[in-house]
């Protein structure tokens, strides 16, 4: 089991317990305002877009190409951006902080 902590961009810190699946879904699926997985977690809208905290980032590994892809389209996107669809929960992401980012 892994806990995850999403941080709103009300700055509203939410901890979440996961052990399978992405971590998109457990974020929608526990209404964290900001993550809306509008593509349902196919990689095709960044309505998942996430922050990774520096000293979290080992823990998601390298995005993908087509997540890059996604990302670049994104204004608020930086190098600790990830989509969190396609960020797979496993008890190596026990700790993690996610911040979410902001969107238009």
């Amino acid at each position: 089991m892994a806990k995850i902590t999403f941080i709103t961009t009300e700055n509203e810190s939410i901890t979440l317990e996961g052990t399978s699946g992405s971590v998109m879904q457990l974020a929608v699926d526990n209404n964290v305002a900001g993550i809306d997985g509008d593509c349902g977690g196919v990689c095709s809208c960044a309505t998942c877009h996430v922050h990774v905290a520096p000293e979290h980032q080992a823990k998601t590994g390298e995005a993908t190409e087509i997540e890059t892809d996604m990302l670049e389209l994104n204004d608020y996107a930086n190098e600790q951006s990830r989509l969190c669809c396609q960020i797979e929960i496993s008890e190596e992401l026990d700790g993690i902080v996610l911040q979410v980012a902001e969107s238009d």
